[in-house]
């Protein structure tokens, strides 16, 4: 199981993440994910730790606390599902996503 932990600091590193949830157990991974377009952190996190007891323990004692100034979110992760193609594409991928208006793409 993993752990989302979401509203963080855009400051926190995967190293502060790591100093924060070793104190509940080991911890296997750490995602942080990053905007494609600015390469900066998106304010949330997943954390993998050996033993489900040590995630629930994280979860039970940082859920709702403050954190680098801000109020920490943190629960069970969602599984991952899959995304469906929106619109009327006719399916996989590919397309524009979402807004922009108006802009100039130069062809």
């Amino acid at each position: 199981m993993t752990v989302y932990v979401g509203n963080l600091s855009y400051q926190a590193t995967e190293d502060d993440l790591q100093e924060v949830f070793k104190e509940y157990g080991s911890v296997k991974r750490i995602q942080v994910p990053t905007d494609r377009e600015t390469g900066r952190m998106r304010g949330f996190a997943f954390v993998e730790m050996d033993k489900e007891e040590e995630e629930d323990a994280a979860i039970e004692d940082l859920d709702g606390a403050e954190w680098m100034g801000r109020t920490l979110k943190v629960n069970k992760a969602r599984p991952r599902t899959e995304r469906r193609p929106s619109g009327n594409r006719g399916g996989g991928g590919g397309g524009w996503g979402g807004g922009g208006g108006g802009r100039d793409r130069g062809y």
